[in-house]
């Protein structure tokens, strides 16, 4: 997500219908920009000291989790890549290993659609040049034959911290995930230190604990085509709000639009969605759900959302319909001006 985007998710997480204004003995923020998005963490209700420390502590490992999990720079995961396309196997710490276990059973129940052994796909994109404007597609007999490969997790086998590939074309993009994991472990350090009030948006991934003094903290969805508001809803104690568009990342080439959500299936960008937003106590699974939900599309979504046990969904098509389960349709405030078609799933 560039930091346009990120920085009006950030705006719309608002503090009550009392405006922006706040407590500066109560409540304590900090930004910062990892993962290519910013990082918006708010406290409340802690002491002073407190609250220093344990933001302190959360962008140093903010700034570790970045450079260890990045596939664009030299990192142990990119290091790690290097050798499974050798197909030699190699030692990764635990972070990585946790992360690759977590996303081989998120893959799985996502039936493939989340799939972060695609990080050959993603480079042929291009994805992590999208601002610049000498970017092209790749031609399509390089997808052709990228697709023959058939990446997946399940090429992958852990054993302890050694892992090994059965297929060189499995190398490792945690982009889907890894802002979300990041945010849970966050949450981890913060319940230890005793802080049970706090929001953390990293560019979309957002999750909350407690309250915000005598208010709830209020969420509000981007309209994936215009710069504001599509609607807005209460977030809940220990919940997390993830939303994926095709918004966040894209680069136009002779007229046509490409964004960095990639459908594993044909190795082009996936049709129908422009956003999905989904509700989950787990932000690491919110996460890979929303990109596998985007993937899936209008027609698919029900299906990967059993699958994954995902409950709360709404996703808005390239036509502006708008597509819900019951439950998120009972949480959801919709704005005046909102005009698709909304449908609602009662299967889930």
């Amino acid at each position: 997500m560039n930091r346009l985007n990120a920085l009006f998710l950030s705006l719309c997480l608002t503090l009550g219908s009392t405006g922006c204004t706040q407590d500066t003995h109560r409540e304590f923020k900090r930004t910062i920009l990892k993962f290519g998005t910013l990082i918006d963490i708010t406290l409340y209700d802690v002491e002073p000291a407190l609250a220093e420390r344990a933001l302190d502590q959360l962008e140093t490992n903010f700034n570790q989790y970045h450079a260890d999990w990045t596939s664009w720079q030299d990192s142990p995961l990119m290091r790690a890549n290097e050798k499974l396309a050798l197909g030699e196997p190699v030692k990764v710490d635990a972070s990585i290993a946790q992360l690759i276990q977590r996303s081989q059973v998120l893959s799985q129940n996502s039936h493939g659609l989340f799939n972060p052994s695609i990080n050959q796909l993603i480079s042929l994109w291009q994805m992590h040049r999208s601002d610049e404007t000498n970017i092209q597609p790749p031609e399509p007999q390089v997808i052709q034959d990228w697709l023959k490969t058939k990446p997946n997790m399940n090429d992958l086998k852990l054993d302890g911290l050694t892992v090994r590939s059965r297929n060189p074309a499995a190398q490792l993009n945690f982009g889907a995930f890894a802002k979300g994991y990041a945010i849970d472990l966050s949450f981890d350090y913060l319940r230890i230190l005793g802080i049970h009030n706090a929001v953390i948006n990293a560019g979309g991934d957002l999750s909350v604990r407690g309250r915000h003094g005598d208010r709830p903290w209020k969420i509000g969805i981007r309209h994936p085509r215009e710069e504001n508001t599509i609607a807005w809803l209460e977030a809940q104690d220990g919940e997390s709000i993830v939303t994926s568009g095709d918004y966040e990342r894209f680069y136009i080439y002779k007229g046509r639009r490409y964004h960095h959500i990639l459908d594993p299936r044909t190795g082009y960008p996936a049709e129908d969605s422009t956003s999905v937003t989904v509700i989950h106590h787990n932000a690491g699974t919110a996460d890979a759900a929303a990109t596998a939900l985007f993937v899936a599309g209008p027609k698919q979504w029900q299906e990967i959302a059993k699958s994954m046990g995902i409950e709360y969904v709404m996703l808005i098509d390239d036509k502006n319909n708008i597509y819900m389960s019951r439950k998120m349709a009972e949480r959801v405030h919709f704005s005046e001006d909102q005009t698709g078609h909304i449908l609602v799933s009662e299967s889930l």
